[in-house]
């Protein structure tokens, strides 16, 4: 079949999955009110999800921008629509396996799709995609590699894992270095400021859930949120 429209049909997959997560819902549970079953302090507060409407929408142009012209025969479209396709499964996969409370399984699909995200940026990258064509899976990564965090951090919990010791606010900090650390590489690296733009979002947002509650945790987030943007606003080069 045309990558044209496998690229269209699994983003349509994506959207109508995300939505009947939320209208049914699945398994009678929105994806929030799994979340918030366990109070996990790296997990955002609840308005940061909406990154997700900004996700798609930049995706969808990304999809109607392949059938304009000859543009879709191109090999930022060409060279990419295995992994876009594989993204897009991962992300549908994870949705149910979440929603079933299948945890630990959640942790390994959604490893796999920040993977394939990975490679996905990779072959647009290799492709020659300009800025434009990179922003909808720059931020799409940049969410994912801190929701690869949170779920596992989530996991953790739900088992019951001791810390080895050290209290939930001493992880929280060591996930945000972590975190930080990943945005700055990657800015410097890639000379891509889209991408650490979404952990100073994410980490906004965590501090404001623990604000007033986890204050430690919530100003060692805001401070690491300034640090990534200060990082972010520097002209480096490779």
């Amino acid at each position: 079949m045309n990558k044209k429209i496998l690229n269209t049909i699994f983003f349509l997959l994506v959207i109508i999955t995300n939505a009947l997560a939320n209208i049914l819902p699945i398994n009678g549970k929105t994806t929030g009110e799994i979340s918030n079953q366990i109070n996990v302090l790296i997990t955002p507060a609840g308005y940061a999800f909406s990154i997700w409407s900004l996700i798609y929408l930049l995706i969808g142009i990304w999809i109607i921008r392949q059938f304009v012209g000859d543009r879709g025969d191109s090999a930022v479209y060409t060279q990419t629509s295995t992994w876009f396709i594989l993204s897009s499964l991962f992300n549908v996969s994870w949705i149910i396996v979440w929603h079933y409370e299948l945890f630990a399984l959640s942790v390994v699909v959604m490893l796999l799709y920040l993977v394939s995200l990975i490679m996905l940026y990779r072959k647009l990258t290799e492709a020659g995609a300009s800025f434009f064509e990179k922003a909808p899976f720059s931020i799409n990564l940049g969410w994912i590699s801190v929701a690869t965090i949170v779920n596992i951090a989530y996991v953790l919990k739900v088992n019951g894992w001791d810390g080895f010791g050290l209290t939930d606010e001493i992880w929280t900090v060591i996930m945000l270095i972590v975190g930080a650390a990943l945005a700055v590489l990657f800015r410097i690296k890639e000379e891509n400021f889209l991408y650490p733009l979404v952990f100073v979002w994410a980490y906004i947002a965590i501090g404001v859930k623990n604000y007033g509650e986890t204050d430690f945790a919530a100003y060692t987030a805001f401070v690491f949120a300034a640090i990534i943007l200060a990082a972010d606003l520097i002209p480096w080069r490779k």
